[in-house]
């Protein structure tokens, strides 16, 4: 099975031959992959090197004209650092584009091309749609989507972690994967495996999401109307990062929520992406441990 990343180079390129309006932004990350695309349009995918405001404010200027800019590199690069750009470039010009990133579970580069914090430090502007693919599958159907999607603003935050199977992502946001009766967990993206592993043979009810943002506050609280009223976000990036969005869906009824993800301490050993997931608890055992001492009482069969 190939890669998200790869599947984000195969699909953009095809569809930079389909879309006169399509353009793409590199900042050296993937150029190997689509050269043979810069060759057909020299004039619509455009690598700057590694001046990555300059990639966002690239993208902002074309999309100033007219087109639909996509930008790439690690989300490090593409959220933290040219944070200002993508502030003022897209959000206060009005315009609209594609930011898709390779993210958190690149363990061999260090810290500096991790970024756990980049879809909370999104949610302090206005407007982005979010999506993470749990899938290559997924991220093919949720790029197209994002590509044809207007002038909006979007994020598609890609994976090196995949699930085994796609599950779909069009319609609701928070699609019921698992029915249960004793709280409500919700996966996020390429961690649905390991909470599906986690909660075998509990009676919880589980949330699949591949979009994040905007927040499906419906499908949470008709969920929770059946069950519990207690709430698990197991999410690939800063625990607790959607625990304010989830309060906000529950906001007139008496809940309980518990973020799980990437905790904050760094992590200095490079190790594998298993060996970083099992760290910050997102390993089935580790989420199975935690999931049941939040969600299910003292003495309970599991």
């Amino acid at each position: 099975m190939d890669t998200m990343r790869e599947r984000f180079i195969s699909v953009t390129s095809r569809l930079l031959d389909e879309d006169p309006r399509l353009a793409l932004v590199l900042a050296e990350i993937s150029m190997d992959g689509f050269r043979p695309a810069q060759r057909r349009h020299p004039d619509r995918v455009v690598n700057v090197g590694i001046r990555e405001q300059l990639l966002v404010g690239v993208g902002g200027g074309m999309a100033l004209t007219g087109l639909r800019p996509v930008m790439h590199t690690f989300a490090s690069f593409l959220v933290e650092r040219p944070f200002e750009q993508v502030k003022l470039d897209f959000g206060h010009q009005g315009t609209g584009g594609v930011l898709v990133s390779a993210s958190y579970d690149w363990p061999a580069g260090g810290f500096t091309h991790m970024a756990p914090g980049d879809i909370a430090l999104l949610d302090t502007l206005d407007g982005w749609t979010v999506h993470v693919p749990g899938h290559p599958d997924e991220a093919e159907a949720l790029l197209r989507h994002a590509y044809a999607a207007g002038d909006d603003k979007v994020y598609v935050r890609l994976s090196e972690q995949s699930n085994a199977s796609p599950r779909p992502v069009d319609g609701p946001r928070l699609r019921t994967v698992r029915e249960g009766r004793a709280g409500v967990v919700v996966a996020v993206g390429p961690l649905l495996d390991n909470v599906l592993a986690a909660t075998e043979g509990l009676d919880l009810t589980v949330l699949y999401a591949a979009t994040v943002r905007p927040f499906d506050d419906a499908a949470l609280r008709q969920a929770v109307g059946r069950s519990a009223p207690a709430v698990v976000l197991v999410e690939p990036y800063l625990a607790g990062t959607s625990a304010a969005a989830a309060g906000a869906a529950l906001a007139d009824v008496p809940h309980r929520v518990l973020g799980l993800g990437v905790g904050r301490a760094e992590l200095r050993r490079y190790g594998t992406v298993r060996e970083h997931t099992a760290a910050h608890g997102l390993d089935p055992y580790g989420l199975r441990e935690r999931i049941t001492a939040f969600l299910l009482p003292v003495g309970a069969v599991v």
